[in-house]
């Protein structure tokens, strides 16, 4: 088994723990959406663990990059901007009686930040990889959670509960 982790390109790994992350991600969003009803569902979660990839991956190789070079952090710089981006995210984030707006934006901008700075950091293949990543979440998965959602509004405990009612 190590050996055939040798012959995979580092590249075509790093981008397997993109996917991987993200998908993950919008698993937990979807159940969150679609079971819980929660605002906050499949895309957020989905770009909230895609970035948070993004920033290990980043983080990784930035430190393999600079070893032995004294009194330079480059990842304290990084840490600023993530820690910055998530003030100006919780300000877009508004509460709205029991529902949630500006998450998924929130979540974007965050990964938006990621994605500069793995530009920054020259990881160029990674950052567009994710901005991929990032737009089909916003897309494609838009899409799915709201089949879903009509699904279980149509299919759900709660439609089968009604159907029983009118009989």
């Amino acid at each position: 088994m190590k050996g055939a982790v040798l012959f995979a390109d580092p590249t075509v790994i790093l981008f397997a723990k993109l996917l991987l992350s993200m998908v993950l991600g919008g698993v937990l969003g979807t159940e969150r959406a679609v079971l819980a009803k929660q605002s906050a569902g499949t895309r957020t979660f989905g770009l909230v663990a895609l970035g948070a990839c993004l920033f290990v991956i980043t983080s990784s190789y930035v430190d393999i990059a600079y070893i032995g070079v004294l009194n330079f952090d480059p990842m304290r710089t990084a840490a600023a901007i993530i820690m910055g981006i998530g003030f100006l995210g919780g300000g877009i984030i508004v509460f709205r009686g029991d529902a949630v707006h500006g998450a998924t934006t929130a979540a974007g901008l965050w990964v938006a930040a990621g994605v500069g700075i793995a530009v920054g950091f020259v990881l160029y293949a990674v950052a567009i990889y994710t901005t991929v990543l990032s737009l089909l979440m916003f897309t494609g998965m838009w899409y799915l959670e709201n089949r879903f959602k009509h699904w279980f509004t149509e299919h759900g405990p709660e439609a089968q509960s009604t159907d029983t009612q009118k009989s």
